[in-house]
């Protein structure tokens, strides 16, 4: 693509990395065939290639009003368009480095601003964990239509002392410490079992995905300074590396390199601890489950988040975990689409994240499976909130698994 970017704006990294991702693009249009919302909405500018057209004038100088905004706003960020792209164009990463230029020269109204900054600030703060916690003793009062979005609440159970030479440190994450604690624990069950320990340190939290992708990069790189200084007197006692169980939070850890590679003072263990993350689908391994003798006695469908899929390259993997616990796999129709979640993209744009789930709830019960399994938290909560299934992270079901065939819990009422 031929772009006419100013020289001050090449003179930046950011503008000159930007400059470099827009030539690469070639209009081939490719993208559009993945993309779920121009599937869903039909618009040229809902897609990734008129998302690309937009950026390139708000970066040449060009008026940019609201409409620009309202179409970037409604990308999901799920980076299908990367898989299926010919010329290898870094799409999720150009958004990323356009949406904090994007709200400056498109400034947002007030109640907007509000509600970015709740999610920004809120979501990995105690009071998110309090609030969470009030709302799951209150549900059996609540009117059905709110008890939904509230999860249930589910026993993490026990978590194993550090017992092995083989360490991990455990990224416990926001939504997913607060509202599923039960993963983490399951995964330290595990690995207990292959002779490896996981192992949790204070003052680590949310990994910084939430912040960045809503264009607060500052508050972003505040949270990974955070969890490097935590995790890195574990790094040098010789863990192994980072275990990280949500897909959407591995993405973002193993970018920690790029976001602080400016930084004199973070820039080098930043690096070090990108390359020590490892996704729980990475560690595990299908001859582990063999090894524990696990029986996955249920028909499952598997909602393959796009961060595995797309982010990391792993598409099959719980598949393949589950398959060697013995599961039977229903076939799912369009794999690959996202199911609307995406971060804060449920709560900013419920419509259109509404629609996805609605779909993707049809292909994934469609084989009339017991159990659907997923690997990334924000999947988990959104599909469990229209689902008649139970909807578990892989790693719970074959812990459930462990020393006894797995019986999916009863449909959430």
């Amino acid at each position: 693509m031929r772009t006419r970017l100013p020289p001050a704006l090449l003179s930046e990294p950011d503008g000159a990395e930007a400059a470099t991702i827009l030539r690469a693009c070639v209009h081939c249009g490719f993208c559009n065939a993945t993309c779920p919302t121009y599937q869903l909405l039909g618009d040229e500018r809902d897609g990734p290639r008129g998302r690309i057209y937009l950026i390139k004038s708000l970066l040449e100088g060009a008026d940019t009003g609201p409409e620009t905004q309202r179409h970037i706003d409604r990308c999901l960020t799920c980076r299908a368009c990367e898989t299926t792209c010919p010329s290898g164009v870094r799409y999720g990463r150009l958004l990323d480095l356009v949406r904090p230029r994007l709200d400056v020269a498109v400034p947002r109204g007030r109640l907007a601003k509000l509600e970015r900054w709740l999610l920004r600030r809120g979501v990995p703060s105690r009071a998110f964990g309090l609030l969470l916690g009030l709302g799951q003793r209150l549900r059996p009062v609540l009117p059905a239509v709110i008890a939904r979005l509230v999860p249930r609440p589910r026993a993490a159970g026990d978590w194993p002392s550090a017992r092995h030479a083989r360490r991990w440190v455990a990224l416990d994450g926001c939504v997913q410490a607060h509202a599923r604690p039960s993963i983490n624990a399951a995964a330290a069950r595990l690995l207990d079992r292959c002779g490896q320990s996981l192992v949790r340190v204070p003052g680590r939290g949310c990994c910084g995905a939430l912040a960045y992708h809503l264009g607060a990069h500052e508050e972003a790189r505040a949270h990974a300074r955070r969890n490097i200084d935590a995790w890195w007197p574990e790094i040098e006692r010789g863990a192994e590396g980072i275990f990280s169980s949500a897909t959407g939070c591995t993405t973002f850890l193993q970018d920690y390199a790029e976001i602080l590679r400016d930084d004199p003072a973070y820039a080098e263990r930043a690096a070090s601890v990108a390359a020590l993350v490892r996704d729980a689908t990475e560690i595990l391994r299908p001859e582990d489950v063999v090894a524990m003798g696990l029986n996955v006695d249920a028909r499952v469908a598997v909602q393959a988040p796009c961060s595995l899929q797309h982010g990391l390259g792993g598409a099959g993997r719980i598949e393949a975990l589950l398959q060697a616990a013995g599961a039977k796999l229903c076939a799912v129709a369009d794999s690959h689409l996202c199911c609307g979640s995406a971060g804060a993209y449920s709560v900013l744009q419920p419509v259109i994240s509404g629609e996805l789930r609605a779909r993707k709830l049809t292909a994934l019960t469609a084989g009339f499976p017991a159990v659907i399994a997923t690997s990334n938290i924000g999947c988990m909560l959104h599909l469990e909130g229209a689902a008649k299934q139970p909807v578990r992270h892989w790693l719970e079901i074959l812990d459930a698994a462990a020393g006894q065939a797995f019986s999916p819990a009863p449909p959430p009422a």
